[in-house]
């Protein structure tokens, strides 16, 4: 059964090209626009891993992040962003993994793979 990996970014056409690359990796892609309903979303859809933007225009990624920790306390968070200075943040090193932005996603894809082998899912 393929992974199911959830892209959340308010650019379409991010959100399109992960999820036609993620797709081509064998994931099962699901997209959100926003943080609106995301935890609800999550537990809908119950992906194995979130990449998450950080700016976005009516959320900041990090304090999603907060709230997917505090209630998804072990599902892989990958904060994926076009901005480097949000690794000195301190709300960002609850995520598993930090990547620049880039439409090589070599590394995104890397992260994702290394993320979901390390997890182990709660029963």
């Amino acid at each position: 059964m393929p992974k199911k990996v959830l892209i959340v970014d308010d650019e379409e056409h991010i959100r399109f090209l992960y999820s036609e690359e993620l797709s081509d990796e064998g994931y099962e892609v699901i997209t959100a626009d926003s943080g609106y309903e995301l935890l609800e979303k999550i537990e809908e859809e119950k992906p194995d891993l979130v990449v998450l933007d950080i700016k976005m225009i009516e959320y900041n990624g990090l304090d999603i992040l907060q709230d997917i920790r505090n209630k998804y306390y072990s599902l892989p968070v990958i904060l994926c962003t076009a901005y480097d200075t949000f690794k000195e943040d301190m709300k960002s090193i609850a995520a598993d993994h930090y990547v620049i932005k880039s439409f090589d996603l070599t590394e995104l894809k890397s992260k994702i793979a290394n993320a979901l082998e390390a997890h182990i899912p709660e029963n």
